[in-house]
């Protein structure tokens, strides 16, 4: 008998140069950054966003920082608050793994805004400029989850679903080598959804058509962003109920309400919000100063 489950069992390391090591997750994160900056610059064109090409540089400088730091912050701050208390230097520990989504908005949001008032732009109008491309990088970074073999699904028989390495138990492997254990199917009954590629075609690829095109025409101020975090806490909700909880965390409340989804709850509401006033006050949008510079 051979397992019917592919095994998710990549290297971590793509490029191996001795001083050294390039990392897949590293690349998935440089792959999202560069498209990201290619896409806002060809959007810079249009009038009615408040950048010219020119500038996108400069703010794509400013949001790394800030989904860096914000994103490692946050999943400190969510997820392993206990690990920091053991190890006060385990923040910067990169190389360990461990980035939070909603930290890295907040920490995006702080330098959008610190940009923003650095070119004299309103916060909400470069808001939604990002907005565009966030889920596109978001698809990219899951896919970096799944190729280092982390935050994997819930167990599964679907024909689909895979088996997740680090998933596994040495009593779950039953005295065998783990390629022997998958070969004889032995570790069939423990494949789990690859949650992170349901992640990647929801909030990653689907809402950034979504938002890409709604974004193609001038909205009013603030649209852009309350569509897309409306629509991140919808598929993010969703793909929630096929990701399985962080072990040390479970389920939050009701046996099967998770962080994630506590955590989208606000951004859902936040949305709403945003877009209602933002159609509330359609005329601002056609009397905001052109702030566009070529320095």
């Amino acid at each position: 008998m051979s397992s019917r489950h592919f095994l998710v069992d990549f290297d971590p390391v793509a490029l191996d140069l001795g001083l050294f090591q390039i990392h897949w997750y590293g690349i998935s994160y440089l792959l999202a950054f560069a498209t990201c900056w290619w896409l806002l610059r060809q959007r810079a064109h249009a009038e009615h966003w408040p950048v010219s090409p020119v500038q996108v540089g400069d703010l794509m400088f400013w949001g790394v920082i800030g989904v860096v730091v914000g994103g490692r912050m946050g999943y400190v701050l969510f997820y392993a608050l206990d690990r920091w208390f053991a190890d006060p230097l385990f923040p910067i520990w990169l190389q360990q793994g461990g980035m939070s989504f909603h930290g890295g908005l907040v920490g995006s949001m702080v330098a959008v805004a610190l940009f923003s008032r650095h070119i004299g732009v309103r916060f909400l109008k470069m808001g939604d400029f990002v907005a565009q491309v966030v889920p596109l990088g978001l698809a990219f970074g899951r896919i970096g989850n799944f190729i280092g073999g982390e935050l994997w699904g819930r167990t599964s028989d679907a024909s689909w679903a895979m088996i997740f390495p680090g998933s596994l138990t040495r009593q779950d492997l039953g005295g065998m080598s783990l390629q022997q254990a998958w070969e004889t199917g032995a570790l069939d009954h423990l494949a789990r959804h690859p949650s992170q590629l349901y992640q990647a075609a929801l909030e990653g690829f689907a809402l950034f058509v979504i938002v890409w095109l709604f974004a193609r025409r001038p909205r009013p101020t603030g649209a852009v962003g309350g569509l897309f975090l409306a629509g991140y806490a919808v598929f993010r909700w969703i793909a929630e109920f096929f990701r399985e909880p962080d072990a040390h965390l479970g389920f939050i409340a009701f046996d099967w309400l998770t962080m994630g989804q506590l955590l989208s709850l606000p951004m859902f509401v936040a949305g709403i919000a945003l877009l209602f006033y933002a159609y509330r006050h359609d005329a601002d949008h056609d009397n905001l100063p052109d702030n566009r510079s070529e320095t």
